[in-house]
């Protein structure tokens, strides 16, 4: 975990750090409902004002050069919130894929769904669909949106499929493997950030997650801004990643 006294230092580092920019920044952001709750607010404007602030932050990333930024939007355990929390929420990502597709489109953003989409309610998935669709050509930086997603269920889903088309024990490598996750073709993330001060992965990309670095910032996510994108370029410009090795 960063603390607050390496953030307030790492911030007057010398811009040498532009030369060592994570390609892939992945998002838990937590803290919508408690920034609420502190502002006197109920929770969905916690929520809406977190979707808000999505353009914003993924935009700045790719001012840094992150080519792939992927959003923990909603977990699969979510959907054991409260019912209205979770028809908001679901309300809250149909309003933000009609307002913001055509947008990110113009900026050459391209749009992937990770997660379950059997789960969701039709005219959701259609709008994800569309997105991607929309949007496949694009290759200034790729946005991954984690929406009914869990990291055991999507290695559950790829062991099953790869049983079903019949691949053999001895043929199981971990190139092989990771043909059949959601996210084949996305480079494992080099740093995985978590708002709100909660320092557990939460079931988000666990295979994927290895070699992952880690930023943990007591920030909640509607507050996260353009320092905070900042001090976590310059925190993984930091750090050396050894992958296992002396």
């Amino acid at each position: 975990m960063i603390s607050n006294h390496d953030a307030n230092a790492s911030i007057h580092q010398p811009d040498s750090y532009l030369n060592h920019i994570p390609a892939h920044v992945a998002l838990i952001m937590d803290g919508n409902g408690r920034w609420a709750i502190k502002k006197g607010l109920d929770r969905s404007q916690g929520h809406a004002h977190g979707a808000s602030k999505l353009r914003e932050i993924v935009t700045k990333f790719g001012e840094y050069g992150v080519k792939y930024v992927t959003l923990y939007a909603f977990s699969t355990e979510n959907w054991a919130r409260p019912q209205n929390e979770v028809e908001n929420i679901l309300e809250i990502l149909l309003t933000s894929i009609n307002s913001e597709l055509e947008t990110l489109h113009q900026q050459g953003v391209k749009i992937i769904h990770l997660g379950d989409k059997t789960t969701l309610p039709e005219e959701i998935s259609h709008a994800i669909a569309k997105s991607e669709q929309l949007t496949e050509n694009n290759s200034k930086i790729t946005l991954s949106v984690a929406f009914s997603y869990g990291g055991r269920s999507e290695i559950i889903q790829a062991i099953k499929n790869m049983v079903s088309e019949g691949i053999e024990a001895e043929n199981v490598d971990e190139k092989t493997f990771e043909r059949y996750l959601t996210t084949y073709g996305i480079p494992d993330p080099d740093i995985i950030v978590r708002t709100a001060g909660e320092m557990r992965l939460s079931n988000f990309l666990i295979w994927q997650s290895a070699y992952s670095e880690y930023y943990f910032t007591d920030v909640l996510w509607p507050d996260f801004g353009d320092e905070d994108v900042e001090l976590v370029i310059k925190t993984f410009s930091s750090r050396n990643r050894r992958y296992g090795k002396s």
